[in-house]
């Protein structure tokens, strides 16, 4: 059995500038054998829709216990809460600005924390710009260390977080109406409409005007030819063989999406 830590982080800080270093660098100053995953930091610029996704996707395939630290914070310095939650699979530290919003509306909460207890930051005066370095990636490593969640400030109503859900599926007897709720580096475009929607029948999606037909694989259309199947994450995409959906239909996060099922 292996009881090393593990740690995980999410940015949209990228990789040209030293923040994600200098976050690693506090994590080691507290627990150098921390385990350290690197999920992201390729986050497009305070787009917290994209950061949900992918922090929903990336935490079913880590250990339970694992410490998730999520920094993707338009609101840094401000009046927001800096937060920690228990989850059944492990913990979540970040903004409490609907980061974590897919995920508190599919599991329990048990206990959610905002972080007021300064002896778990790096400093007891933060930078007003630089939470992930001061606050958040130290916090998460204590908890990864063993430090009980309780000790990292005061308890909340986990009901009083913030979601900011993506608009709700709207279904016919027919069809479904979603989103896009993510567009990763290859242009893919992923919609909000889970892939158990359409089962073995037969459908097609219609975005932007056009109609694209539903396939398996990507292989199953034509090189540059748009397609709509079912992605690794479950949940219905557009794609184009060797080129960029999003490119190629001009869409962007939250722009709607009709499935229809034709039989």
């Amino acid at each position: 059995m292996n009881d090393q830590k593990i740690l995980t982080l999410l940015t949209d800080f990228g990789l040209s500038d030293v923040y994600v270093g200098v976050m690693k660098g506090a994590i080691a100053q507290i627990n150098s054998s921390l385990t350290v995953v690197d999920l992201t930091h390729q986050i497009p610029p305070q787009n917290i829709i994209a950061a949900r996704f992918c922090l929903l996707n990336a935490i079913p395939y880590f250990p339970v216990g694992t410490v998730h630290v999520a920094v993707v914070d338009p609101g840094v310095g401000s009046n927001r809460r800096a937060i920690a939650l228990q989850t059944p699979i492990g913990f979540l530290v970040g903004p409490d600005n609907g980061l974590f919003g897919s995920i508190l509306a599919r599991t329990e909460i048990p206990i959610a924390v905002e972080l007021t207890n300064p002896n778990y930051w790096r400093t007891p005066t933060p930078s007003n710009t630089f939470h992930g370095r001061d606050i958040f990636a130290p916090v998460g490593a204590h908890l990864a260390s063993g430090v009980p969640i309780n000790s990292l400030g005061e308890t909340i109503d986990p009901d009083t977080l913030v979601q900011r859900p993506l608009p709700e599926c709207i279904q016919t007897e027919d069809s479904i109406e979603g989103c896009i709720q993510y567009i990763d580096r290859f242009g893919n475009l992923i919609t909000n409409i889970p892939g158990s929607y359409v089962g073995g029948q037969n459908w097609y999606v219609r975005v932007a005007g056009r109609k694209i037909n539903s396939g398996q694989t990507y292989a199953d259309s034509s090189e540059g030819e748009a397609i709509a199947l079912i992605g690794s994450h479950g949940y219905v995409e557009i794609a184009v063989n060797s080129g960029s959906a999003q490119s190629r239909l001009q869409l962007n996060w939250e722009d709607k999406i009709q499935l229809i099922v034709i039989g």
